[in-house]
């Protein structure tokens, strides 16, 4: 990973930010955060990237405990600004007459990509088990309003799933436009546990690069905004995690006999995660790797590149699509109208 230096730009134009940008958000020092933690062309090895580190934590932050505290409060602060972001990019496509999204049946696909229609975002996590999807999800998703948010898991395929291509039940899940989305795991599962446990045979996920960058592409021509985050935590990280499940009563229902199998096979899968960061991320899809033993730096981390990432599509809210001031004669007169009928 590269960090570049920020270029001179207005606030929010997505070409640079000041040290404190906006009401007591604190901009990352070192530059934007999609600079501090995309991935480099060529050679990527998640075991070369400290996960206790904290790219782009300001130094202003105090000792362990205050960055702790403080990351915490940014996090609520970023959160409301996501809020109104999304908001923005909901109303954008409201007012261009998109439908509201199906209150059940999944999206399909196909005429769902068509060029021209309002944008969407797709935030991808991915991580080892006990990675911090699940608090990622929670605690920066979840400060946005859950109508315009698209939230999705993907656990190990169903028999109808295992029917079609792997990428079938990746487009039923895409977010309609105007919406974020979240995949808890997705489509790269298909280039991870189908390699690791040997689900497919090998010329088939190889394969299988190729038909995600063409899907991806896809995807950006079609208007969505791809947002690819590899939560990196330590093997001692997730051991604790682990035993926190374990120990904890109220967290059984979180721990799964196979995570041990997963991690047992720790190595097979930091290389796994490397060809796949390596072959797969793209000038317009990249991936950004998330150092993520620390909850409160991963959460952090998360928000800001959500922040920029809606700085760069320039989003306001759409203008009126009816005679404002028509609308507020109407609304007086039958105000008035009310009045004089002793209503």
């Amino acid at each position: 990973m590269v960090a570049r230096e920020a270029e001179g730009g207005e606030v929010g134009d997505d070409r640079g930010m000041s040290a404190v940008d906006g009401p007591d958000i604190v901009a990352p020092d070192g530059g934007k955060m999609r600079d501090l933690l995309r991935v480099s062309p060529g050679a990527v090895d998640p075991r070369t990237v400290d996960p206790r580190s904290t790219p782009g934590l300001p130094a202003a932050a105090g000792g362990s405990r205050a960055r702790k505290a403080w990351a915490r409060e940014q996090v609520e602060l970023l959160g409301a600004e996501l809020g109104e972001q999304q908001e923005m990019l909901f109303a954008t496509a409201k007012a261009a007459g998109e439908p509201d999204a199906p209150a059940s049946a999944p999206t399909t696909g196909g005429a769902e990509l068509a060029p021209g229609r309002p944008g969407r975002v797709l935030l991808v996590l991915q991580a080892m088990d006990c990675g911090g999807k699940d608090g990622t999800v929670k605690r920066v998703a979840g400060a946005m309003n859950p109508l315009g948010l698209h939230i999705r898991s993907f656990g190990p395929p169903t028999e109808e799933e295992l029917r079609h291509d792997f990428l079938w039940r990746i487009r039923r899940a895409l977010p309609p436009p105007g919406y974020v989305g979240v995949f808890n795991r997705s489509h790269y599962e298909d280039v991870l546990v189908a390699r690791v446990a040997e689900l497919v045979p090998e010329a088939t996920w190889r394969a299988r690069y190729d038909e995600i960058n063409a899907f991806e592409h896809e995807l950006v021509d079609a208007g969505v905004t791809l947002v690819k985050v590899m939560l990196h935590i330590s093997r001692e990280e997730q051991g604790e995690r682990l035993l926190e499940r374990l120990t904890d009563p109220r967290k059984h229902w979180k721990y799964n006999p196979s995570d041990l199998d997963s991690r047992a096979r720790w190595d097979d899968y930091q290389a796994a995660y490397a060809e796949a960061l390596q072959r797969c991320g793209t000038e317009s899809a990249p991936w950004f790797v998330v150092p993520a033993d620390r909850k409160w730096y991963r959460d952090w981390a998360v928000a800001h590149l959500l922040r920029e990432t809606f700085a760069g599509l320039h989003l306001g809210y759409p203008a009126a699509g009816f005679d404002v001031e028509r609308e507020r004669d109407r609304l007086r007169a039958d105000d008035e109208g009310v009045k004089v009928n002793g209503g």
